[in-house]
């Protein structure tokens, strides 16, 4: 064997240990926010939704009596939820957020000057690459859902925070299961 091919199976060889170590068994795979209700989810975006607005954070804020903040703000809307909350090492969307993400992509179609970011989030296991990929793909499948129910694709903008921007400090169920989310942003 010549070096040129010794160097081309240690680099097959290295990219098969690493794509190992990424992966998870189906084990691993458990859906820890299991058992959570409707309420206690409702719970969670409220949570967030006033630490957002606590810290102030920029671009984040509307007009204040506009319109859209009024629809964000009334609980009775399901605009209000702006937050899709994933599984353990998941970016499927769970059926009990479809109603949510057709009613922003309904919004979104009846008014096509309207932007939004979908940040992707993660919680904080796992390398800091891999919860960037992870947080990028939770954005994507949001993005997917919303122009798949009508939003024009030109309207949503993806950001991936992966583990940086956590909703809940601890290293716990109950706050792995708030950091694993995608947001929505309306800008």
């Amino acid at each position: 064997m010549n070096r040129k091919s010794l160097y081309r199976w240690l680099l097959i060889a290295l990219m098969a240990l690493v794509l190992a170590a990424c992966a998870t068994t189906d084990e691993e795979r458990v859906d820890d926010e299991e058992g959570l209700t409707d309420e206690e989810l409702a719970a969670m975006d409220r949570d967030r939704d006033r630490d957002i607005d606590a810290r102030g954070v920029e671009g984040r804020r509307l007009v204040e009596g506009s319109e859209l903040e009024r629809m964000l703000n009334d609980p009775d809307s399901p605009l209000s939820r702006r937050t899709v909350y994933f599984a353990f090492d998941s970016s499927e969307i769970r059926e009990r957020d479809v109603s949510i993400l057709e009613a922003h992509a309904a919004f979104l179609a009846d008014h096509p000057d309207q932007r939004i970011t979908v940040e992707g989030h993660t919680d904080e296991r796992g390398s800091p690459e891999y919860n960037l990929a992870l947080g990028e793909r939770r954005a994507l499948a949001v993005k997917r859902a919303l122009v798949l129910y009508g939003a024009g694709d030109n309207q949503i903008r993806v950001v991936s925070y992966g583990e940086e921007n956590p909703a809940a400090l601890g290293s716990d169920e109950d706050s792995w299961a708030r950091n694993r989310r995608g947001e929505l942003v309306y800008r």
